[in-house]
């Protein structure tokens, strides 16, 4: 991903998930702080998805259109920001190559695990994904409630052992 990819990005965003908006300094800022995190899906010339993921730390999700500031020092986890792909390319195995790019992420910084906030409507995808719930805080019930009633914050274990996609 580039910075020339954001505006299309945001755009896609909107179409995907226009109940859960997000700025585009947000996404600016994913890219911004984990690049090596950030890629993109071109079909026919134009982008068609996209993933946005970063280093994390703890069992709590990432608040809705929230600027960061920052990356953890100590990262214990691979977090997926956002992961959106047109209508038209879905069921394709595309969601499932960013997934394993963001294990590798996580692999390459020794992390075991990848975290994710599951939105209501992308909960039963995630967790045909071999995603399961983590227990929730008070903190993190009041952060997932910033998304909707059924979100979840979910985790996998990352297989140290094994690559299945490349960037």
């Amino acid at each position: 991903m580039t910075p020339d990819d954001l505006g299309p990005a945001l755009h896609l965003a909107g179409t995907c998930y226009p109940d859960y908006p997000e700025d585009a300094a947000v996404f600016a800022e994913r890219l911004a702080l984990s690049p090596e995190g950030c890629f993109v899906l071109e079909c026919r010339g134009r982008l068609a998805g996209y993933l946005f993921s970063h280093a994390w730390k703890g069992a709590v999700s990432v608040p809705l259109n929230t600027v960061l500031g920052h990356l953890p020092d100590t990262p214990d986890r691979w977090y997926i920001h956002d992961l959106a792909l047109a209508p038209a390319l879905r069921g394709g195995g595309h969601a499932r190559t960013a997934i394993a790019l963001a294990e590798n992420q996580a692999r390459k910084r020794g992390l075991g695990l990848l975290s994710l906030t599951a939105i209501g409507p992308a909960l039963p995808f995630w967790l045909s994904q071999g995603f399961a719930s983590e227990p929730a805080c008070a903190h993190e019930q009041a952060v997932l409630a910033l998304y909707d009633a059924n979100a979840r914050l979910l985790t996998r274990r990352v297989d140290q052992a094994s690559s299945s996609a490349s960037p």
